[in-house]
């Protein structure tokens, strides 16, 4: 293709954006997008994109926001932007299908509902396993053949229910106390930053934090645990996702494409990585991270 046609996508837009009246910076601050990608685009610089799924969805999201026929231009304008058939691309364009989502919502129901089932199989094992002990000790009582055997064993069945009920009693009681020490609030301390991202220390959350996202408009985004990535999709306004982090993991790195309009709460509690100050016990000699593209670490301790 050649420049001329190169210059007629930059100049489309650009020439809707002028007939709207809307500036570069008007631009970036109703698609979130950053004036740097949308100079690039203007100027046909696809490279200074993040990655060949951000172009097209750059792309339709500044034509769409001028007027224009997003998905028509992209098809008008198909052979002068990167390939659909790289793997990024692909990868990407599956992870926001809906079929993939319903599938992974599938997946995780069928996980907390084994998880909700297994406590309920323990105590029916753990009742027929009383039961039989009962049994057999009734069944070696009875053959004593003596009245006094019998109202002696009684006796001391009733005693061993006694000391199994006081027993239980106390285990619960440890139990109840345990959870009420173990309830402390997560907090988070921001231990370095750069333009693209940031590192942060997370303590006082449960044995198995709760982890959920959301989005104030789309956003593509990753959870990698340990080093293995768990889940990346593309949420928007009306989804969300929610994750378990293992009590195995040392580490959580959150991959955002959309960094401004994503929200994460960890056991119910906002981490806001976006904001330029973290808890009291930060450094302060920690750089603001506004970058839209962002790589965000957590440290389990």
């Amino acid at each position: 293709m050649s420049d001329n046609s190169k210059v007629t996508l930059g100049k489309t837009l650009r020439d809707a954006r002028i007939a709207k009246g809307f500036t570069l910076d008007d631009l970036q601050q109703a698609t979130k997008i950053q004036k740097r990608y949308l100079i690039a685009i203007e100027d046909q610089n696809f490279d200074e994109l993040p990655g060949d799924f951000y172009v097209r969805a750059f792309i339709k999201q500044y034509a769409d926001m001028v007027d224009l026929d997003g998905a028509e231009l992209l098809k008008q304008f198909d052979s002068t932007l990167p390939s659909t058939q790289t793997q990024e691309y692909v990868d990407k364009v599956n992870e926001s299908n809906p079929e993939t989502r319903s599938q992974q919502r599938k997946v995780d129901d069928r996980y907390v509902q084994l998880r909700r089932t297994i406590p309920v199989i323990g105590i029916v094992i753990v009742v027929l396993v009383v039961l039989v002990g009962i049994w057999v000790a009734a069944a070696h009582n009875g053959n004593s053949g003596t009245k006094d055997n019998v109202d002696s064993s009684s006796v001391s069945v009733s005693g061993s229910s006694t000391k199994t009920s006081s027993s239980s009693s106390q285990s619960s009681s440890s139990k109840s106390s345990s959870k009420k020490k173990a309830a402390k609030t997560a907090t988070f301390k921001k231990l370095s930053s750069t333009t693209s991202g940031s590192t942060w220390e997370l303590k006082n959350a449960s044995s198995k934090p709760k982890v959920s996202l959301s989005a104030t408009s789309s956003a593509w985004m990753s959870v990698t645990i340990s080093g293995a990535t768990t889940w990346q999709g593309t949420l928007s306004t009306s989804t969300s996702h929610s994750l378990t982090i293992p009590s195995s993991a040392t580490s959580v790195t959150f991959k955002f494409g959309n960094a401004p309009a994503t929200k994460v709460k960890i056991d119910g509690k906002s981490f806001n990585f976006n904001s330029s100050t973290s808890t009291s016990s930060a450094s302060s000699s920690s750089t603001t991270t506004s970058s839209q593209v962002q790589t965000v670490t957590l440290e389990l301790k």
